[in-house]
């Protein structure tokens, strides 16, 4: 019999290659997004596919599924800084009433869910690399609170309907990511150097550079989930590469790998940027038996080769999304 699975988010980034990764392995997928941030653009290959359906929908509203349901991805969520500083109120609430709206699905379908956390549940971490022990160091009442709180709610429900209504729950915690499909423009450092580099302008980085992150190709990503939701394992697991750079190394890797004149310059420090990122993670290579494949420079050359190929016009496109009248 052929496995259903319902992806949250499946517009977006991450949500797509989640998308074909499905499909790939024989699934019917049943894609949903109310395109806040997702693009119809990510997932257009897949339309005419008879084992793909796609539902317009905002998942903080009630969700409906006919027939049987296995599986449910929940990735339906701002991530990048530009999108969750514009629209708090909906980042908390896809997260909140779109993760109870998910996790009552589940209970009812009898569906597995595997939802999708960040690093950033670590805050400014004290202790590095950050295992998944560590709690946090969280501001909730700062400007990220909106994304890193919402995202600490998401796991506490996920528990808590995994302890009270026995649903089977996977939660997986992503560190920093990047490849084909990422919004030029989103705000995030890896596609904001590229567009900076390709467009001839300086790089722009905060504070003094020193700030360290540590990047996971997609494809890698992608294997950890699907490894993890069909795993035994309920409570949160980083998934991520701990192979750490810090932001100025960073910038001169892509200055270099593209081949610009450009200098990188320095802007202020965003309030509670977290000053370390690296992933501990043992329990993915004990576990899952995984690890990255990827190198940096080679998941590197396929996204800048991703990003010159776009029309001339995106790489000056800067966000138009309608995003306040969805404040509400």
């Amino acid at each position: 019999m052929q496995k259903r699975v319902l992806i949250t988010g499946a517009a977006g980034f991450l949500g797509s290659h989640l998308c074909d990764r499905f499909i790939k392995e024989g699934f019917f997928v049943i894609a949903m997004d109310n395109l806040i941030t997702g693009d119809l653009r990510n997932i257009d290959h897949l339309m005419q596919n008879p084992n793909f359906e796609f539902q317009l929908h905002d998942v903080t509203k009630h969700i409906n599924i006919s027939g049987e349901l296995h599986y449910i991805m929940h990735f339906a969520s701002p991530a990048s800084p530009i999108d969750y500083l514009k629209i708090p109120i909906q980042t908390l609430k896809v997260s909140s009433l779109g993760t109870h709206n998910v996790l009552g699905l589940a209970r009812v379908k009898k569906a597995r869910v595997l939802v999708a956390s960040t690093s950033e549940v670590y805050g400014d971490p004290t202790v590095h690399p950050q295992p998944e022990e560590y709690w946090g160091n969280v501001n909730p009442v700062g400007p990220r609170g909106c994304y890193d709180e919402a995202k600490r709610f998401m796991e506490a429900i996920t528990m808590a309907y995994h302890e009270t209504h026995k649903v089977e729950t996977r939660i997986v915690r992503i560190f920093n990511t990047y490849g084909p499909r990422m919004r030029l423009n989103d705000g995030r450092v890896l596609p904001a150097f590229i567009g900076q580099a390709l467009r001839g302008e300086d790089l722009t980085m905060f504070g003094d550079g020193s700030q360290t992150r540590s990047f996971c190709y997609v494809d890698d990503l992608v294997e950890g989930i699907y490894r993890l939701l069909f795993s035994d394992y309920y409570l949160p697991m980083n998934v991520g590469n701990p192979s750490e750079i810090t932001i100025k190394e960073f910038g001169e890797e892509i200055l270099k790998l593209t081949g610009a004149n450009q200098k990188l310059i320095s802007l202020p420090l965003p309030k509670d940027d977290p000053k370390q990122r690296r992933p501990d993670i043992t329990k993915a290579q004990n576990i899952l038996k995984w690890e990255p494949k990827v190198s940096r420079a080679e998941g590197l050359k396929i996204t800048y080769d991703y990003f010159r190929s776009l029309p001339k016009e995106e790489l000056f496109k800067t966000e138009h999304r309608d995003l306040e009248k969805l404040n509400k």
